[in-house]
């Protein structure tokens, strides 16, 4: 790979370029005997496409500990089995209700509930099988608690489900950024210290940039509901306001959904800076800064 880019979106060409061969052979392996239909409802919730900003933390986490991108590709396919799991079932009747995924039809609209379901408990299990054999078991388990604890009750799920319960009430920031930290901040978060553990780095010296790229994710993606067209982000807009859900902009208003965002952006750069010299620093602000102005 092109070590001098600084640019993220041709850093990840290039990442992808190896990553997506080994996700559809981690994919296919893992589903060797499977079922056909379930086979397919897999890979249409998983090899469908998607921005992979995931996995290409988990890259990028690796590459900065000062390791070869290659060696984290077990990390960035397991995150992506889970956040591919999630977004499934996020999207059946139970829970945020879209038929639209990625700009195709969600995985229960073409399956079926019941295998929207199955599909996506199979790709919780399908991501601990990849780490699990990995040659280096010690980073492999390692990882696995660090990915077990981002998607369980007090990570994704536990998110989740104050989301859930918390529809249609009014909520301060706190309440909010306590959701935002767990249903999406939590996984970006174990993307880095995933990938910092496959390059040998220390993954606790990464909290503080990682905690304030998962909440600047989950912001931009508030504010897109509200400003964005379908067409742009590949599933319907608007369904916040309608679910009353709560979110950032529901909290703060728009202006101070895109206020918040902007410091959080300001967060994570500030640490790139004092972490210098860092290596793929100038890729990982130009991420900050990509992810910022998906709502400008």
């Amino acid at each position: 790979m092109d070590t001098k880019t600084s640019n993220f979106a041709d850093w990840q060409q290039d990442a992808m370029g190896a990553f997506e061969p080994f996700l559809v052979d981690a994919c296919r392996n893992g589903l060797r005997g499977a079922p056909a239909r379930l086979r397919e409802a897999i890979e249409s919730g998983l090899l469908s496409g998607g921005k992979r900003v995931r996995p290409s933390l988990a890259l990028l986490g690796c590459e900065a500990a000062g390791g070869d991108l290659e060696a984290a590709l077990p990390a960035a396919a397991a995150v992506e089995m889970i956040h591919a799991y999630s977004l499934i079932h996020d999207d059946i009747p139970c829970m945020d209700d879209d038929d639209i995924r990625r700009g195709h039809p969600a995985v229960h609209i073409e399956f079926g509930e019941w295998t929207a379901v199955l599909a996506g408990d199979a790709l919780q299990a399908m991501a601990f099988r990849v780490l699990a054999n990995q040659a280096c078991t010690a980073t492999g388990c390692r990882q696995a608690g660090c990915l077990a604890e981002a998607a369980g009750p007090r990570g994704m799920v536990g998110g989740q489900f104050l989301d859930m319960n918390s529809r249609g009430s009014q909520a301060s920031y706190r309440e909010v950024e306590k959701i935002h930290l767990g249903k999406t901040g939590a996984l970006i978060e174990a993307s880095i210290q995933m990938g910092v553990l496959a390059g040998g780095g220390n993954p606790d010296s990464w909290v503080q940039f990682s905690r304030s790229l998962g909440l600047l994710f989950q912001a931009t993606d508030d504010i897109l509901d509200v400003t964005a067209q379908e067409s742009e982000i590949g599933k319907p807009t608007g369904r916040d306001k309608e679910e009353g859900k709560v979110t950032l902009v529901a909290s703060e208003g728009l202006d101070g959904a895109i206020e918040k965002a902007t410091s959080l952006a300001e967060a994570s750069t500030r640490f790139l800076e004092d972490a210098q010299p860092l290596r793929r620093s100038a890729v990982l602000e130009d991420l900050v800064n990509y992810i910022l102005q998906r709502c400008r």
